[in-house]
């Protein structure tokens, strides 16, 4: 290792947990202060040789992470603007995640009031996606038996009344 990486390596250990307490007071999020704390030593190393005087490091280092912090902070880009409204999303095509959560707690809830025997045949069939004849090998009936079964349960989870559309 060079002198200098020596010298930065040495600074950076002892100096560390100082300079992440102040990126942290010029950030909202942690992660962020640790990227900022990074860009600013970075910079730090790449100007190692040309700092004179380097009992004043901290402050070099400290108006380094300001100034990254500002650079940052003029980059980014706004897309907010006031309104008196809130604007509804405008999403077309796609199903509302709340309503299909609803719409599967519903579903589980009728499926769970059927019969052991007809609710067992409704799982194996589509929730683990099992052709009529691995059902009825799982359960050791007959395929008949896993057909009229599965279409009763059908019949049962089409009049339940949670399940209705409208």
């Amino acid at each position: 290792m060079t002198t200098t990486a020596l010298q930065f390596t040495s600074y950076v250990r002892a100096k560390g947990p100082v300079l992440l307490r102040t990126a942290r007071s010029l950030t909202a999020n942690p992660c962020d202060a640790e990227d900022l704390l990074q860009t600013a030593l970075a910079a730090t190393y790449l100007a190692w040789d040309r700092i004179d005087d380097h009992a004043a490091l901290d402050g070099y280092v400290r108006r380094t992470l300001l100034n990254t912090r500002t650079s940052q902070w003029r980059k980014r880009r706004i897309d907010e603007y006031a309104t008196d409204e809130i604007p509804e999303p405008t999403v077309r095509g796609r199903p509302d995640p709340t309503e299909q959560q609803a719409q599967r707690d519903a579903m589980l809830r009728a499926i769970s009031r059927l019969p052991a025997r007809q609710r067992a045949m409704v799982v194996l069939r589509y929730y683990e996606d099992m052709s009529e004849v691995q059902t009825a090998e799982v359960l050791g009936v007959s395929v008949g038996t896993v057909k009229s079964a599965v279409s009763r349960a059908l019949g049962k989870l089409r009049e339940d009344p949670e399940l209705r559309l409208g």
